[in-house]
């Protein structure tokens, strides 16, 4: 027997979904049967992120495919796409490092379609879907960060949006992120920046004079990171954006 939207709300809100009715009409419009929509909800009900259930994500004007397992993309990430798009000339090569599904260079891409894109992640199924989202636009590659990259790359533009939830943090993070998106997508080490350090090490070998490296940090990481990039000789200048509560740090070559 077909679930009714009343029934689908109803298991939302036993489980603790604070939109329960917004979450009921995006799953029966994604639903494609009966079967398809008790599974979804049942999906949705234990915890999955509404987004991995549905197979998308509607992310600073495109949407988004996803997979179970894959990073959602947030909101606050927007800004790291509007700074990004505000830097990128027409032709400029750009380069979505640790992209998840890819969202940040397709929505790049999206607003400057004349770039060339490529794409990078250590997690394969994130690979798979990227490969989904930017078919036709740009190439995607498995591999560590820079390793992952064909040599030589001379990249204008270098979304990297790592990692950078500090690891004793993990736990304190919302289930559906803790426990269907993958570690390797969060993790940033004892102070979160481990991987933005790795990341910034290895910027200026690749970045064009005048590239850019844009990556999402927290208030708290501003110092660290600033004195990170100077480290790596680049000339960093922080933005935030309160209504997004995000910030991001761009470092110039």
């Amino acid at each position: 027997m077909a679930m009714t939207e009343d029934q689908v709300v109803t298991a939302l809100r036993a489980a603790g979904c604070v939109f329960a009715e917004d979450e009921a009409a995006a799953l029966i419009k994604a639903a494609p049967d009966d079967s398809a929509l008790a599974e979804m909800v049942a999906r949705r009900a234990g915890g999955e992120p509404l987004e991995q259930v549905v197979g998308f994500a509607d992310f600073a004007g495109v949407r988004v495919r996803l997979r179970p397992g894959v990073f959602v993309p947030r909101v606050r990430s927007e800004l790291l796409v509007r700074e990004a798009v505000r830097r990128t000339a027409e032709h400029a090569v750009v380069v979505d490092l640790c992209c998840g599904s890819g969202a940040l260079g397709l929505a790049v891409a999206r607003h400057r379609p004349e770039v060339t894109l490529y794409a990078a992640d250590v997690d394969p199924v994130a690979v798979a879907c990227a490969r989904d989202n930017l078919a036709g636009r740009g190439e995607v590659f498995q591999g560590d960060l820079y390793d992952a990259l064909p040599e030589p790359l001379p990249i204008d533009v270098l979304l990297a949006n790592v990692p950078y939830v500090a690891t004793r943090h993990i736990p304190l993070l919302p289930a559906e992120a803790r426990d269907h998106e993958p570690h390797t997508a969060l993790d940033g080490g004892g102070d979160g920046l481990d991987v933005f350090r790795a990341v910034a090490a290895g910027a200026s070998r690749w970045l064009t004079p005048g590239g850019v490296l844009l990556s999402e940090i927290t208030e708290a990481q501003i110092e660290a990171a600033t004195a990170t990039a100077k480290g790596s000789g680049l000339r960093p200048e922080v933005v935030s954006d309160d209504d997004l509560e995000a910030t991001v740090i761009v470092a110039v070559r």
